[in-house]
């Protein structure tokens, strides 16, 4: 009864049931830990505008750009493995399942050297391209030597997460996700309020929680009873096996990557506008990440439902997750945008002390002009999630650098040269981006999510 139980708990066959049952049990905890993590994120901030000042509060606010570079890249190519294990897994694979988690993880050790190196290498370029005032800069450059210096740490835990969500755990990954929340509560509260390290407290605090993480979930990969158990002897690359990661992982990790380095040059609009509107931004950044959470959420389950469902080629099955995804993603989406609307300056006075009226103005404005958008988001989202669980992440990643990237940049550069050179219009290239991202994979999916199309697209 025992083992039998453990299955239960560490591994969820999504290829028969109830679909919003299984959907909201696999989604719950996954939004739940990814509020923890916002929540210390937001720690993060709320410390240092508070306790140390709007220079620091503005540095590490806008470095996310930054520091998306090297994650975005990991987390769109540890989708390639999710899929591919999920897959495996749907169709009763075990040692498939196996072959593929050992080669995940040769791999995401080889990535976590190349990113320290790479990013710390990275850091004047990076710095240049953002055109932050001098006062702002000095503390971007130490948080993110701290941050790169430490990255491994998040990289692992990525991977375990990745791994234990394929076969359907989402619960381990959310608690070790509260522990490291919390953990890194504390440590900001001690490094910046009790030792007054400043920005390299909160970074610092930053990867020592990231690192307690990754220990947790080696812990599980190396004790699970399930089909993703680690044995550090089996650890291989296997060729086929990474062919097939490659082929979904790469595109989504570019894309990942190639949006957050145009967000960059997106951030270096707003910078030219000074502290107090790089304050407001920041505010309405940590909202953002809020307000995208029910959607990514959701998103992850999606993709591992339809990637165990087509693993068992049951194809009408997917479809329907897919619709209960969006209905999911809408009716939570449109509660959190209106609340935002509802109290958009108390949210921002959270983030900053009361008498920094200028950030806490920009601040307001953005919620209130940009937060109605995120409703189209959801379709892009789970869009992009579903097709990425068939196999297809190449027209997610075209799209998405066309709309995230491109269009993105011509409208900024047009905007900021030619019609008005204000703030609003400037931020506003976001949601266009949404809206144009939106229609676009709406076509792509209904397109691709034929009978006859979803039977050639599993890997398995």
């Amino acid at each position: 009864m025992a083992a039998l139980s453990l299955k239960k708990k560490t591994q969820v066959d999504m290829t028969q049931g109830a679909i919003l049952p299984m959907l909201i049990s696999f989604a719950f905890p996954l939004l739940i830990g990814n509020l923890f993590q916002q929540l210390y994120n937001t720690v993060d901030t709320w410390v240092v505008g508070n306790y140390v000042g709007k220079n620091s509060f503005s540095a590490v606010g806008t470095l996310s750009p930054v520091t998306n570079l090297m994650i975005g890249f990991f987390m769109g190519f540890s989708t390639g493995a999710a899929v591919l294990i999920a897959q495996y897994f749907g169709a009763k694979d075990d040692e498939n399942v196996s072959r593929t988690t050992h080669t995940f993880v040769g791999v995401t050790i080889i990535m976590c050297i190349l990113s320290t190196i790479v990013g710390i290498l990275l850091i004047p370029l990076l710095l240049n391209i953002l055109k932050s005032p001098a006062e702002v800069a000095a503390e971007q450059r130490t948080y993110l030597f701290i941050y790169f210096a430490g990255i491994t740490g998040l990289l692992i835990y990525n991977m375990g997460a990745a791994i234990l969500r394929a076969i359907g755990n989402s619960t381990d990954p959310f608690i070790f996700l509260v522990v490291s929340a919390v953990l890194n509560i504390i440590l900001d509260l001690v490094f910046v309020i009790a030792f007054h390290m400043g920005t390299a407290g909160v970074a610092l605090a930053t990867v020592i929680s990231q690192g307690v993480s990754a220990i947790l979930v080696i812990i599980t990969l190396l004790r699970t009873k399930t089909c993703v158990r680690v044995s550090i002897r089996k650890i291989h690359i296997h060729s086929y096996i990474l062919k097939n990661i490659f082929r979904i992982g790469i595109p989504s990790g570019l894309q990942l990557s190639i949006t957050a380095f145009a967000n960059v040059f997106a951030q270096s609009y707003i910078n030219y506008f000074g502290a107090d509107v790089m304050g407001g931004y920041t505010a309405y950044s940590k909202v953002d990440q809020f307000l995208f959470m029910p959607s990514q959420s959701i998103t992850l389950g999606a993709q591992t439902f339809v990637g165990q469902n087509l693993g068992m080629r049951q194809t009408e099955r997917a479809r329907k997750g897919v619709r209960t995804s969006i209905l999911m993603a809408l009716t939570s989406v449109a509660v959190l945008i209106l609340f935002v609307e509802l109290f958009a300056t108390d949210i921002v006075k959270v983030f900053i002390d009361s008498n920094e009226s200028g950030v806490i103005y920009y601040g307001t404005m953005m919620l209130h002009y940009i937060t109605p958008f995120y409703i189209v988001t959801t379709f892009n989202q789970i869009y992009a999630g579903a097709l990425r669980g068939a196999g297809k992440s190449t027209s997610p990643m075209l799209i998405m650098i066309f709309c995230f990237v491109i269009f993105r940049q011509i409208y900024l550069f047009v905007m900021a040269n030619f019609i008005s050179n204000t703030v609003l219009p400037i931020v506003l290239g976001y949601p266009a981006g949404w809206v144009l991202c939106s229609i676009i994979l709406s076509i792509a999916y209904f397109r691709n999510f034929s009978d006859e199309k979803l039977k050639k697209s599993t890997l398995v």
